[in-house]
């Protein structure tokens, strides 16, 4: 695993890129190995190398030892909001809104990697691992431990937390589980494809495994004291684990038939479907838990395969499987080759059923490279909307700006017209973010210079007409103010990528000769409203601490203000006589003047 994997994405995003990955390495071999390790030791995890790459394999026998005598509760799923100010997974519960389901993983798996975080031990291997390509992985329970501490370490690399710099890219890294329970919801998974992370994670599942697929029952008392022995529950005697299939059996046919669901987990990232014919590599969630539930009742009847047999034997076998005939080179014998591999067969139980989820599969993922391609051809018809609202920004009144210009709609008829465009814009480019949510694009998508500078001259261009329109509508008395209650996501995730482009380049500064086009902080005009509202507040003040913590945030803008219009960072229209701006600042002065103080703009 040599490749370096970019921040925020994995190059492992489509499945067959991962299967590939697998069946040409001896990364399934190596992962089995530790895990192997782990289980036999006492230790709650081990550290192994093989090459340069790093192998952190967590036990799963640790997980059920340390469940002795729980009865109730383990397997609740836990709001991973309660975590508070930690920050510990915030980019997976940054961005849910007021009315979404919260994200949740499973409360036993995140008490024991929370306990196992704070201890001197893991925070040395944490930096040990920090610049290196590593492997988390582990058995049962001990993978619902590996998917967290994979989890924690992208969230907090990209932030840097583990470097002294921040800009350090994330190192390579992969999490490999074998027959591990589901983690968390729904909302869960989604945040987990929004952050471009599904890639990183690889679950494989056997055939007639019980526990990656117990938690799809209903979280009752009988599932508690269940959880409690998930480790062991795949060597009940033959009778117990019949009836355990059939009670999983039947709750898993649910959630795979659209039917209610009665319990909150849901898959997420890349699985890996084994049977002693070979493995599928499935990573659309909704084709996961349906063909989850069809290899499970096609393998009732079939010889138990161990993991360590699919991980020394499934590798040979992908590399020397043979498309005999022009019929497997076509998509129905691509189905059919699938259908082998995984167990249920061409005529077996559930064969129709496994067709059709993954005609449907395909149907939903396509390539995303010709998505990609599409959506360039939207972007060209789009661009007239954003030709239209350049121009209005030139023909804006030159007393007022194209700022104010637009907020006081000063001609009704261009207003309506460019509010228009405006929002034509916005929709466009928050099916790009949806479809990035949803993993539709290429993994480097967001590092494809062509977008990356679409995104932030659209982002500069338009996001101040939003602005306008907020306080022009007086949303800031109902909401609050903008930067905190009214801006659109899809900013944020352009900052990002613009941010991620700098990093990468020569960041040194090159001095202005003229006014820039644009204003270079989008968000300047909001910072401008709360200035002036800031102001008013100060002319009414009257109790002195309050009026120096006033008196010092407008300072502080005032001075962020100067440095940008000194830059020449502004558009030239931000120092029209009758813009916002100019107006803040006349009379900030003739307040500042009464104190002795003058400010020159």
């Amino acid at each position: 695993m040599e490749a370096r994997i970019e921040p925020e994405a994995s190059m492992f995003e489509t499945s067959h890129v991962l299967g590939s990955l697998l069946a040409s390495s001896s990364i399934l071999s190596q992962a089995w190995h530790h895990c192997s390790a782990a289980d036999t030791g006492a230790a709650s995890y081990v550290r192994g190398l093989c090459g340069n790459t790093v192998y952190v394999a967590f036990s799963g026998k640790y997980v059920a030892n340390s469940l002795a005598g729980i009865r109730a509760g383990p397997m609740k799923a836990f709001d991973m909001t309660e975590l508070g100010g930690s920050g510990l997974f915030r980019p997976l519960i940054g961005g849910e809104g007021e009315e979404e389901e919260k994200v949740k993983v499973q409360t036993l798996a995140l008490h024991l990697f929370l306990t196992l975080l704070n201890t001197p031990n893991y925070q040395n291997l944490l930096q040990e691992i920090k610049d290196k390509p590593v492997i988390f992985t582990g058995h049962s329970l001990g993978g619902s431990l590996a998917s967290l501490a994979a989890l924690h370490f992208l969230c907090n690399s990209s932030s840097g937390n583990f470097s002294s710099c921040n800009s350090t890219p994330t190192p390579s890294l992969l999490c490999v589980t074998f027959g591990s329970p589901l983690l968390g919801n729904e909302a869960f998974s989604r945040a987990i494809l929004r952050e471009r992370l599904a890639g990183h994670f690889c679950h494989v599942v056997s055939q007639r495994d019980i526990v990656p697929r117990l938690l799809f029952c209903p979280l009752g008392p009988s599932l508690s004291i269940i959880g409690a022995h998930m480790h062991c529950c795949n060597l009940l005697p033959d009778e117990e684990r019949a009836n355990l299939q059939k009670f999983v059996s039947m709750h898993i046919a649910a959630a795979a038939t659209a039917r209610k669901r009665e319990s909150p987990y849901w898959p997420f990232g890349n699985y890996v479907l084994c049977s002693k014919e070979g493995a599928v590599c499935i990573d659309n969630p909704t084709a996961v838990v349906q063909m989850l539930y069809v290899t499970f009742v096609a393998g009732i009847e079939v010889v138990d395969l161990s993991y360590r047999d699919i991980a020394e034997a499934i590798p040979q076998h992908l590399l020397l499987k043979k498309r005999d005939g022009s019929e497997e080179e076509n998509f129905d014998g691509g189905i059919s080759l699938v259908l082998e591999a995984s167990g249920i067969g061409t005529t077996g139980i559930g064969a129709a059923a496994a067709t059709e989820c993954l005609k449907v599969s395909k149907r939903a993922r396509r390539s995303p490279n010709l998505i990609c391609a599409e959506l360039a051809i939207k972007l060209g018809k789009i661009t007239p909307c954003r030709a239209q609202i350049e121009w209005y920004k030139v023909l804006s009144d030159d007393d007022m700006g194209y700022y104010d210009s637009f907020k006081q709609r000063i001609s009704p008829k261009k207003y309506s017209k460019v509010n228009i465009n405006r929002m034509k814009l916005g929709q466009f480019w928050d099916e790009v973010i949806e479809m990035l949510q949803n993993n539709s694009l290429p993994y480097d998508f967001h590092r494809r210079a062509k977008w990356v500078n679409a995104a932030q001259f659209y982002k500069l261009l338009v996001e101040p007409l939003d602005i306008a329109e907020y306080y022009r509508t007086e949303q800031h008395r109902i909401k609050g103010h903008y930067l905190t209650h009214g801006r659109e996501r899809r900013y944020e995730v352009f900052d990002k990528w613009w941010k991620s482009k700098k990093d990468l380049t020569d960041n040194s500064f090159v001095k202005r000769s003229k006014f820039a086009g644009l204003t270079q902080d989008s968000c300047f005009w909001a910072r401008v409203e709360q200035a002036k509202e800031l102001t008013e507040k100060f002319k009414i003040e009257q109790d002195a601490q309050v009026l120096g913590k006033l008196w010092k945030d407008l300072v502080e803008f005032e001075d962020y203000a100067k440095d940008l219009v000194e830059r020449k960072e502004v558009s030239i229209d931000v120092l029209a006589p009758r813009s916002s701006y100019r107006l803040w600042v006349e009379e900030w002065n003739s307040i500042k003047s009464a104190r002795g103080f003058c400010f020159n703009c």
